[in-house]
């Protein structure tokens, strides 16, 4: 098959990477567009993966509308040039309106329901929308869920190995604790109305935890001067989930980064008034805490802090809960491969996706 996939943040060069490697050692062919966002560009130079770069966004109306006909007059011409069986991608607008000027389905990836603007860009236009199913909202018979979260794909023991010697980078040994603070800039267009830490509140949390770790900054948007002796020193992209792996509690802000803990075993306090479906499901399942309270905060992060077994009791909890969670790299593999009879397949049969849970 020729399957075209656009990228459109670094987290989705983590959900597609190991798929794109694995079908063409089988024949497929790709072409992949990326958005020039954050570290996205390089996360596929790390990975090899070719692609197209496509430009950077916009932050005001009138230059997101321009963006938007600049790219999908872009990607309309990569297209007839690569004639693609198939569009991929999480929930990108772009690959949703492209595939459908060129009578050609477009499978969409997302786990984010408060997305409403974006998920009306790309709903109308996809054929099948693939989510987990902890996913709180319904889109149909085009809809699939699937029993797991996206960063399984990338995380689980099969694809990952957690190394310690990136703490070097971060001028620390294996055996020190440490806490990373992760703050979003609060940009996307579902942040609107959502807040995390106020300035003080952070101010009082780092003050508690240097009792007990070394703290660790990083963050999207700009870092208070007074902050800026706690900014984690930089460490290439394709690294920053060891040092999530090895870190003693991570306290962010942002949600992907969150659940990204969440199954790397990794104790994690979500503080954030937004929330999700794969969100609630680990924080149901002890996987990860969010809080919104500085005092309960500060309270948890001393209590995880002076507990030395936490870690490992973290890790044992979420290696528990994930057993029976489906590999979902090799669930996109079948479905892409074999569309679209895996859709027929998964309509008529939902329990089929079983075959794909590793123990």
């Amino acid at each position: 098959m020729k399957i075209l996939i656009d990228i459109g943040h670094p987290a989705h060069v983590h959900y597609f990477r190991n798929t794109i490697q694995i079908l063409k050692k089988q024949g497929h062919k790709f072409c992949i567009t990326a958005r020039d966002k954050d570290v996205t560009l390089q996360l596929m130079h790390a990975y090899q993966i070719e692609f197209i770069n496509r430009g950077k966004g916009e932050q005001n109306l009138w230059g997101k509308l321009w963006y938007g006909i600049k790219t999908n007059w872009l990607l309309f011409h990569i297209a007839k040039n690569f004639r693609p069986d198939i569009f991929l991608s999480f929930a990108s607008p772009y690959a949703a309106q492209v595939s459908k000027l060129m009578g050609k389905p477009h499978i969409a990836f997302t786990d984010t329901e408060h997305a409403k603007l974006g998920n009306l860009a790309f709903l109308p236009f996809t054929h099948s929308v693939i989510t987990p199913e902890a996913f709180q909202k319904n889109f149909g018979e085009k809809h699939i869920k699937f029993n797991g979260f996206m960063e399984l794909a990338y995380l689980s023991k099969k694809y990952f190995q957690a190394k310690s010697d990136v703490l070097k980078q971060l001028s620390l040994d294996t055996n020190d604790k440490y806490v990373i603070i992760r703050l979003v800039s609060w940009s996307a267009s579902h942040d609107i109305g959502h807040k995390g830490f106020t300035h003080s509140a952070l101010l009082r949390l780092i003050h508690n935890i240097k009792k007990y770790a070394e703290v660790r900054i990083t963050a999207e948007g700009e870092i208070p001067p007074d902050l800026q002796q706690y900014v984690m020193p930089s460490v290439h992209p394709s690294d920053m989930h060891h040092v999530l792996a090895n870190a003693t509690l991570f306290i962010g802000e942002g949600a992907t980064m969150a659940s990204e803990c969440a199954v790397l075993g990794t104790p994690c306090i979500y503080v954030n008034t937004l929330s999700c479906g794969y969100i609630e499901e680990q924080e149901e399942h002890n996987l990860l805490v969010r809080l919104l309270d500085i005092d309960v905060i500060i309270s948890e992060t001393e209590r995880i802090l002076q507990n030395n077994a936490a870690k490992k009791e973290q890790i044992m909890r979420a290696r528990q809960y994930l057993k029976n969670k489906i590999d979902v790299t090799e669930f996109i593999n079948w479905l892409i491969s074999r569309y679209p009879k895996s859709i027929n397949t998964l309509r008529n049969n939902p329990n089929y996706q079983n075959r794909f849970i590793s123990n």
